[in-house]
């Protein structure tokens, strides 16, 4: 087995719980997930499990794509990731939403929503300059500190450029439901990326339950 599944993100709802407490959620379409490949210690130098996930036709897919999936008789898929391998493993063998259970903690990570190009009041939230009284200093980054020395502009500066369209992690969200027959998998709060996006939901790492 391993510890996590692709899936598509496609947007949020809220439920309520056996409380009556309202809970936003985001459902997320989690596989059915497809092994294609175990990778061993002995012959990789690792263990992993690659996954994938998204049916497709052979024509959108690269012939090395296609052979190495052809290889182990496994459908073209548009997605493969690799998973930390938990337990034993076979190649074609069906990974569903079972895999996780009600109140388990799970980490999401996606492609966060490209903003374009942005200032840094935007970007990296400056205060900015005064609005009024003559002043000629309103939205600019300011001084950036550069002067004889070092003679050039230090890295990593907050400065304009472009915002999102990043990967990003989410990490603790709790799975409030799962429903292995239709391949959804609710979990509480918001998940990176747009409705339609790919997302990859794993075991949390900072803890199981609660």
């Amino acid at each position: 087995m391993t510890n996590g599944l692709i899936g598509k993100k496609l947007g949020m709802t809220q439920v309520y719980d056996a409380e009556g407490r309202l809970i936003p959620v985001t459902v997320i379409e989690a596989g059915p997930c497809r092994v294609a490949q175990v990778k061993t210690r002995d012959r990789h130098g690792y263990e992993a499990v690659q996954l994938t996930f998204e049916e497709v036709p052979e024509r959108k897919l690269t012939r090395a794509e296609l052979g190495h999936l052809k290889t182990v008789q496994v459908a073209p898929s548009r997605q493969l990731k690799e998973f930390k391998k938990v337990g034993d493993a076979q190649v074609g063998q069906v990974i569903r939403t079972d895999l996780f259970q009600k109140g388990e903690r799970v980490d999401v990570e996606g492609i966060s929503k490209g903003k374009g190009f942005q200032g840094v009041m935007k970007r990296h939230h400056y205060r900015g300059g005064p609005e009024t009284h003559g002043s000629m200093f309103h939205r600019a980054p300011g001084s950036i500190g550069s002067s004889s020395f070092p003679s050039r502009v230090w890295k990593n500066k907050t400065l304009p450029g472009q915002m999102g369209n990043v990967r990003v992690t989410v990490q603790g969200l709790r799975v409030v439901e799962a429903r292995p027959d239709e391949n959804l998998l609710f979990v509480s709060g918001a998940v990176p990326g747009a409705t339609g996006g790919v997302v990859v939901v794993r075991r949390s790492k900072k803890g199981s339950k609660g």
